[in-house]
């Protein structure tokens, strides 16, 4: 005998939402670093472009495992035309190189991005706290939120002096094509920018890890007892 859909009135079924919400410490960050140059001459231009990318990964290299990956995302070189005239006269080329760093080491993150933020035409960005994709945060999230979709069928069955039999089925919200997990927000922005060095660098930056939101949501469908109407 098939199984109706809402169950039996011997097996009747409750179907509730289970969700969890944990506030938990970041485990990475991230930051933006954008190397510039520019120049009248394309090759003395590019010159100077390769050197000071060049500089900027020394730098990174130089933090050891303190910086878990260093990602090279965008190179361009562009002609600057002139205003005026009806000829095709460059009057500058600009170049720019953006790399992106993964760093877990928060105590050297305030001083890395003090030192970039000190060499010639480098911009730095960021940082973006997160935690990594297999963190034990989302593990536990998600056994919270089934916990409370237990707890609260459980309550229900209560209600009508039955208890629970069975569980029949438990999903993700995504796998269901319903209301998405909330998204992480990113961390706070850090801007600055080094268009000259300094003789006595300044005191690192004081960069307080900002704490991440974990969510978790399941469906849940369970089997009772026959009530007590």
């Amino acid at each position: 005998m098939t199984d109706l859909p809402y169950g039996t009135p011997d097996a009747p079924r409750v179907a509730v939402r289970g969700e969890a919400r944990l506030e938990v410490d970041p485990e990475i960050a991230g930051i933006g670093i954008t190397v510039n140059a520019r120049g009248t001459d394309r090759r003395n231009a590019l010159q100077d472009l390769t050197r000071r990318n060049n500089q900027i990964l020394d730098l990174l290299k130089s933090y050891g495992d303190g910086v878990e990956k260093t990602e090279t995302g965008t190179f361009s070189i562009t002609p600057q035309l002139t205003d005026k005239g009806r000829h095709e006269r460059v009057r500058a080329y600009h170049g720019h190189v953006r790399i992106t760093a993964t760093l877990a080491d928060f105590t050297a993150l305030g001083e890395l991005a003090t030192r970039l933020a000190e060499l010639d035409l480098t911009s730095v960005d960021g940082p973006w706290w997160s935690l990594r994709p297999d963190s034990p945060a989302h593990g536990e999230a998600r056994r919270q939120a089934v916990r409370e979709a237990v707890q609260r069928a459980r309550e229900y069955a209560a209600a009508l002096g039955a208890e629970l039999a069975a569980v029949v089925e438990i999903a993700d919200i995504g796998a269901e094509n319903t209301v998405p997990a909330m998204p992480v927000a990113p961390g706070g922005m850090m801007r600055s920018a080094g268009y000259g060095g300094a003789p006595t660098p300044p005191p690192a930056l004081d960069l307080q890890p900002q704490r991440q939101t974990v969510y978790a949501s399941v469906n849940a469908r369970f089997t009772m007892t026959r009530p007590t109407l």
